[in-house]
């Protein structure tokens, strides 16, 4: 069960990362840190935001976006600017991709990263659509 997640890790997490999050996202993750998301046919867990303010939160949160980052950029084809921000357990990656025109700032639209063929694919124009 995922728990509230106060601002200033998210805001580590994107100095960490050189990038700020959609507003959308920002809002979901801090109501829920984690969770799920529907997309594309198939169930997404959200990758958390570190959360060092408990034990519990810390253990809760330690798969958190930079770490899982971290797994995907070894991957092939991976969008070299694209944010993981959720997986379905199969390998393949929800994404944020960042702006063209600000590279540090992320889009508000929401990709499935195929891991076998590298493909993108759009899911939700805003990734506050995705149930």
């Amino acid at each position: 069960m995922p728990f509230p997640v106060d601002v200033s890790f998210v805001k580590a997490t994107e100095s960490k990362l050189g990038v700020t999050f959609p507003l959308a996202f920002v809002a979901r993750m801090t109501s829920a840190n984690g969770g799920e998301v529907q997309a594309d046919g198939d169930v997404w867990q959200l990758h958390p935001f570190l959360d060092t303010s408990d034990r519990t939160r810390l253990k809760r949160t330690c798969n958190d976006i930079v770490r899982e980052m971290k797994v995907a950029k070894d991957w092939p084809d991976f969008p070299a600017n694209g944010i993981a921000i959720g997986a379905n357990g199969s390998g393949d990656l929800l994404v944020l991709l960042a702006s063209p025109s600000s590279p540090d700032r992320l889009q508000d639209a929401a990709y499935v990263w195929d891991h076998e063929t590298g493909d993108l694919s759009k899911v939700a124009e805003d990734l506050a659509e995705l149930p």
